[in-house]
């Protein structure tokens, strides 16, 4: 195993737990259940003042996860070499 393969598992680990992919998959997950529930509701408990709430916010979400998991490939986050090591002297 070469030095590079060490640290692409680094990267990719790290790029798992990067806040933006999080909040992303937290959206989407919302964003989903909303657009769902604005189909599935009768139209008398899911529209307020003549516009369906739940979809149109569960569309926003979709929209913002979407831009979100644009921003974490477009700009991926950068791991150091040395970050993933302890220091010397420590155990």
């Amino acid at each position: 195993m070469s030095a590079d393969d060490s640290g692409s598992g680094l990267r990719r680990s790290a790029k798992a737990f990067d806040i933006r992919t999080v909040i992303a998959l937290l959206f989407v997950i919302y964003g989903a259940v909303l657009v769902v529930m604005g189909f599935v509701l009768p139209p008398d408990e899911a529209h307020r003042d003549g516009a369906n709430l739940n979809l149109w916010s569960g569309l926003g979400m979709l929209v913002f996860s979407a831009l979100m998991g644009g921003w974490v490939l477009l700009s991926p986050l950068k791991v150091s070499e040395g970050s993933g090591e302890e220091p010397d002297g420590q155990s």
